[in-house]
């Protein structure tokens, strides 16, 4: 696995400080790490062998204790927490804090993407099925309770949560993190992990790349002009994984980034140092 170059590690390191992140007590013997807000991924640690349900779904539990759960960004602010220790289980209360997002809008998207074809729609649902089944693969690393770094250079020129106007017309929320930055700037990996997609060509989303970093949380790169992994490909925090572009929906050089718990999209910028 190539390595990005001196610079680029150097910016990385001078930006992987811990991000402010806020532990929580929930019982003697589990405690919850991360910002208490919509868009969030917590992580947890408990006791083995602990059943942990949050609003009555059960949440899996690494055989160490580990846990992680998230909220999209519209997520109810009053959720419920529920661990089961043999035959005792303890209730909690989990409120968050209540986010409010920008508007942006986008001139100049062309008709064929704003208003794509049969032929498109098929391909865009296609590209869609494959991203969900890179998505749903389980495995039981723990790498996303590492402190994450920014997997590229660049001005912030998107953000999660904002709702986007294109061409006057209101788009879907925006989910992730944009990178605005030249063709071919290096991006890597923003933690460990298990490479489950690359696809050099998906409509909406160009170049797509997804990276597993385990029980359920992933890391998908959008607009990328060139991968340096493939499916299957152990990765490294750091490592050199693709190269920005400017491909499928996008109206300028950049790098889109964003996160998933399961299917909870999540904010990539709460786990990140503050630019």
């Amino acid at each position: 696995m190539n390595k990005m170059n001196s610079l680029l590690l150097a910016l990385s390191l001078a930006t992987s400080a811990s991000v402010a992140a806020e532990e929580r007590q929930l019982t003697q013997f589990t405690s919850l790490k991360g910002e208490f807000t919509q868009g969030a991924l917590l992580v947890g640690k408990t006791r083995p062998n602990t059943v942990i349900t949050l609003n009555d779904k059960k949440v899996a539990v690494a055989d160490n204790g580990t846990f992680v759960i998230g909220f999209g960004r519209d997520a109810k602010l009053e959720n419920q927490l529920s661990f089961t220790f043999g035959e005792q289980t303890l209730n909690r209360d989990l409120l968050l804090n209540k986010r409010k997002y920008r508007e942006s809008r986008v001139n100049g998207i062309s008709k064929k993407i704003t208003n794509p074809n049969p032929k498109n729609v098929a391909r865009a649902q296609k590209d869609a099925k494959q991203v969900r089944a890179a998505r749903a693969i389980w495995s039981d690393g723990q790498h996303f309770a590492q402190n994450f770094i920014w997997p590229a250079p660049g001005r912030i020129s998107g953000v999660y949560g904002s709702v986007r106007y294109y061409n006057g017309k209101m788009g879907r929320p925006h989910y992730g993190v944009d990178m605005a930055s030249p063709i071919g700037t290096p991006v890597v990996a923003p933690a460990d992990g298990i490479v489950r997609l690359y696809v050099p060509d998906m409509f909406y989303s160009g170049g797509t790349l997804i990276i597993d970093h385990g029980m359920g949380v992933s890391s998908t790169f959008l607009h990328l002009s060139k991968g340096h992994v493939k499916a299957g490909d152990k990765v490294k925090q750091g490592d050199l994984i693709a190269e920005i572009g400017n491909t499928g929906r996008s109206t300028g050089p950049h790098l889109d980034w964003r996160m998933n718990w399961n299917n909870q999209r999540v904010d990539p910028q709460l786990l990140v140092p503050k630019r």
